[in-house]
């Protein structure tokens, strides 16, 4: 039973290897447009940045966003709550010198090949 599954598992990473070299060949599609700051909290443990927008606009739990003032990159963040028109997040990593600060905006990550 474990090699016949461990043999089904080969297969469907050597499937998906196969199909990799193609994929830089797609479009890159943003279907989440990017959030406005609308705030960034002073908390005991970690600062927390708010979100003009949430659920409704396609953010989810968990995903990480690189946040940009001007085109610049400020930093990275990790939503951790979600309201319908509002998301609030962790910051995880800042630029050299920088902060995160009300109209900045946040994007979430892609991957691109």
């Amino acid at each position: 039973m474990f090699t016949r599954s461990l043999n089904l598992s080969v297969l469907l990473l050597g499937a998906a290897l196969a199909v990799l070299p193609t994929l830089h060949a797609l479009p890159v599609v943003r279907s989440v447009a990017p959030a406005p700051v609308v705030a960034v909290q002073a908390a005991r443990a970690a600062d927390l940045v708010v979100l003009g927008d949430g659920f409704s606009a396609g953010l989810r739990q968990g995903m990480v966003c690189r946040v940009s003032r001007d085109g610049a990159a400020v930093g990275e963040i990790l939503l951790v709550d979600l309201r319908p028109r509002a998301a609030t997040a962790l910051i995880l990593n800042l630029a050299q010198g920088q902060r995160i600060q009300p109209g900045d905006t946040a994007a979430v990550k892609t991957l691109q090949f």
